[in-house]
């Protein structure tokens, strides 16, 4: 009985874990909807006045970036801003043949009277922080604008944004992020959808009530002075971005997000290029956790309600961790309900943490019809990509719970960049990408293990149970089994 009772422990401190979550996105949502209604009186630079123009450097933080360099360059170089008030820093750590097409594009660039600088590095020490911190040592600018390689900012963008700087206490401004290949596959629908969810209702519900908010590694604009008071750019987590963003706001600069100023990026077409991308995410926030747990907690500068807040936002990735132990012990669950009859009670109150999953399903609805709109055909479309994004989010919680537990436990490990495609419509291939791995991963091989695993979960549904059957669980081994299954075989595919 001592394994069972484990069992059941951490089966259901799992299950309290997620309905925590669940309820904090449902105060977001709430936070949310009530922003949506409150009007913006930010005070604002007159940018049409020359003497209110401040001074910006954008920055490039690019690494073998092939089949998207072109594209960058020859987006920002149409970027609307007095060209006496600009400067971008091309940070290059390439170590491939872009380092000479780079070379060759800025200096054709250069001559358009574009202040753009190539900036190399002898070692790619930090990784990413490493080359943001070596160029703001010599930027010019006020304020720093950082932009990934696969983004591509409106011509408008820095007068979007740039204004909001005039209150002084303003350390970040960020934008929400946007999808040009959204519909390229299920894979690319699925990430948009939790991206999605990530900037409006969350972004939003904690920015609106002066919670702790991140600036996301990109499309957005950082206040020099901001970046210096919290300590600069460090490297020793996996999203650096998260980080510096704790250590300004532990520090009361206040962050400004604009869900109405969208920024065009390129979703990962490819489960290995997003494997990389979710591992070092969910590695990041479990290392973050354990870096500002107690400054957050110990800080005599926030709320007790941010606090949590800013807690429960450290531990997002940790979500994973908890889902999976929920999977893998909803089996050894099946036969502990079948075999100890006096425990039908407890069985009957854990169904009420069913409710986790319909405060999820309301508040991404929420945002969903806030995005395309309500009806009937939508709200269908939005049933069937949202059991889809939980069943294939569910297939990666084996590779970022293994994520999280490094982050938690305080392994090392590289940064890793999430290759770029330059991949917009079904007409473009992904295949011949000379910087995706080309072998298997034993994760992978465990994926498939567990696919059949919750396919045996599907069969006990029939054979257990003293009336012939017990199927309260397989919905939830049915959206496993299709997870588990499409991370697999897409894994297979295209040779993680």
């Amino acid at each position: 009985m001592i394994l069972e009772t484990l069992i059941i422990v951490v089966y259901t401190i799992a299950l309290l874990l997620i309905l925590l979550y669940a309820l904090a996105q449902l105060n977001l949502l709430f936070n949310y909807l009530s922003a949506r209604k409150a009007k913006d009186s930010s005070e604002i630079f007159d940018l049409s006045n020359p003497d209110e123009v401040p001074f910006v450097t954008i920055q490039l933080p690019v690494y073998n970036e092939m089949y998207v360099m072109e594209r960058l360059l020859d987006n920002i170089a149409l970027m609307d801003y007095p060209k006496d008030k600009l400067e971008i820093q091309v940070l290059d750590d390439s170590t491939d043949e872009t380092v000479i097409t780079t070379a060759q594009h800025i200096e054709q660039l250069k001559k358009t009277g574009l202040d753009i600088q190539h900036i190399r590095r002898v070692d790619r020490s930090g990784f990413k922080a490493g080359a943001l911190k070596e160029g703001l040592k010599i930027a010019k600018g006020e304020y720093i604008a950082i932009f990934d390689a696969d983004f591509l900012p409106k011509p408008n963008w820095l007068k979007q944004t740039i204004p909001y700087f005039k209150d002084e206490e303003i350390g970040v401004v960020q934008t929400r992020w946007g999808h040009i290949n959204r519909n390229y596959s299920i894979l690319t629908k699925i990430q948009a959808f939790a991206l999605d969810a990530h900037f409006t209702l969350e972004q939003v519900g904690r920015n609106s009530k002066g919670h702790f908010i991140n600036f996301n590694g990109t499309a957005g604009v950082w206040r020099k002075a901001c970046i210096l008071d919290a300590g600069n750019w460090e490297g020793d987590t996996l999203t650096e971005d998260l980080d510096l963003s704790y250590r300004a706001q532990l520090k009361n600069w206040k962050f400004k997000y604009l869900e109405d100023v969208e920024t065009p990026a390129e979703l990962p077409v490819v489960i290995s290029a997003a494997r990389s991308q979710q591992f070092r995410w969910n590695k990041g926030g479990a290392e973050n956790f354990r870096k500002m747990m107690w400054r957050v907690l110990t800080s005599k500068n926030i709320s007790p309600k941010t606090k949590l807040h800013g807690l429960l936002h450290l531990l997002n990735s940790t979500m994973f961790l908890n889902v999976f132990l929920v999977a893998i012990l909803s089996i050894p669950m099946l036969y502990i309900k079948n075999e100890y009859a006096h425990l039908r009670f407890y069985f009957y109150f854990m169904s009420f943490f069913v409710m986790s999953t319909i405060i999820f399903f309301v508040c991404y609805w929420m945002m969903y019809r806030e995005i395309y709109g309500a009806g009937f055909k939508n709200f269908f479309s939005y049933v069937f990509l949202f059991f889809t994004f939980f069943s294939i989010a569910m297939g990666f919680s084996l590779h970022n719970s293994i994520a999280v537990i490094e982050g938690h436990i305080g392994k090392r490990s590289e940064f890793i960049r999430t290759p770029k495609f330059n991949i917009s419509s079904l007409k473009d291939s992904w295949k011949g990408n000379k910087y995706l791995r080309k072998k298997v991963s034993m994760n992978v091989i465990f994926e498939g293990a567990l696919m059949l695993y919750f396919g045996f979960g599907l069969y006990l549904a029939f054979a257990v149970g003293d009336q012939g059957g017990d199927f309260g669980l397989f919905p939830f081994h049915l959206m496993l089994f299709v997870g588990f299954g499409y991370v697999f075989f897409q894994s297979l595919t295209s040779k993680v």
